[in-house]
């Protein structure tokens, strides 16, 4: 099987999402259930980090020694990456000591060059441009509540951010449109979204674009490597708190997400990250299934 690499969500199409999605079902449950699933028995995930992380590390490590494998865990600080290595030299090296690589980093560009010299498959574990694997975990959490995502409405309210630019790929793959609201001077790049803008409806009010939505979803104002930018981002966003107000807009049975951690009070209300309608915990243990469906699909193809 060709060597396929999971670098932005189109990189699979309509057709291997939906497989992961099954698979993703049958190793759930195999894992609610207490069974043992060890299909990649022998196989090794370097997982390199350049940013932090709680539920990338905890949910890519456990989920390789679930399926049977390990995983190494390397931070650029403590390895030759931020010592001035190439990435290229890296990813020659890397790739052949291991089975898989998965990658949270800042620019698209560093994934990208590695996986141009990666002899294995390599996954996107976060950049600034995309989160492929967050989206993942989010479509899946929705389908298990509420069945297809294809035709619904999926409200952004927030930070044209990775997880924006990842929903609007997901969008333009399983047919669903994305209503996306921030600040002025925070919109969408027409040119990053490139066509998957076709499933864009943007507006300047957030309450309009919640109303009748079916998943209303957010993320912190200030994302990593854009800290100095907090106190300037917090008066901008002050309007951008997904609240009640908002989830009285949505559809009746339209559910919240937020990929964590947040902020309770700035991006999101209490009332509404704890209240019935959110998900954010099992979207939060979904990122182990769906992860474990990805890295079986890229090792062993489809079963």
């Amino acid at each position: 099987m060709p060597i396929k690499h999971f670098l932005q969500f189109k990189d699979l199409d309509t057709d291997e999402i939906n497989y992961l999605f099954d698979r993703a079902r049958v190793i759930k449950g195999r894992f609610k259930r207490y069974e043992p699933y060890h299909p990649l028995n022998d196989r090794t995930l370097v997982m390199i980090f350049e940013k932090a992380s709680t539920r990338t590390r905890l949910s890519f490590e456990a989920g390789m020694h679930q399926l049977g494998g390990s995983a190494i865990y390397l931070n650029t600080r403590d390895s030759q990456l931020g010592r001035g290595e190439p990435v290229e030299d890296a990813a020659q090296v890397i790739s052949r000591m291991c089975d898989m690589v998965m990658i949270r980093t800042y620019e698209q560009s560093i994934i990208e060059r590695f996986a141009a010299y990666s002899r294995v498959p390599v996954i996107n574990g976060l950049t600034n441009e995309y989160h492929p694997c967050q989206i993942l975990a989010d479509v899946f959490t929705f389908i298990e509540h509420r069945g297809s995502i294809q035709g619904r409405t999926v409200a952004w309210i927030g930070d044209s951010n990775n997880m924006l630019y990842t929903w609007l790929q997901a969008a333009e793959l399983l047919d669903f449109t994305v209503h996306a609201s921030s600040p002025p001077g925070y919109e969408v790049d027409l040119a990053l979204a490139g066509s998957s803008a076709s499933r864009l409806r943007a507006f300047s009010d957030p309450l309009e674009a919640a109303r009748g939505a079916d998943l209303v979803t957010t993320d912190v104002w200030t994302s990593m490597g854009f800290e100095a930018q907090n106190d300037e981002r917090r008066k901008a966003f002050a309007d951008w708190c997904v609240d009640e107000e908002m989830m009285a807009a949505a559809a009746p049975d339209s559910l919240f997400m937020h990929c964590l951690p947040a902020h309770r009070g700035e991006e999101v209300a209490a009332q509404v990250i704890d209240g019935p309608r959110s998900v954010v915990w099992e979207e939060a243990e979904n990122r182990l299934h769906t992860q474990k469906a990805l890295m079986e699909y890229l090792l062993l193809g489809r079963l």
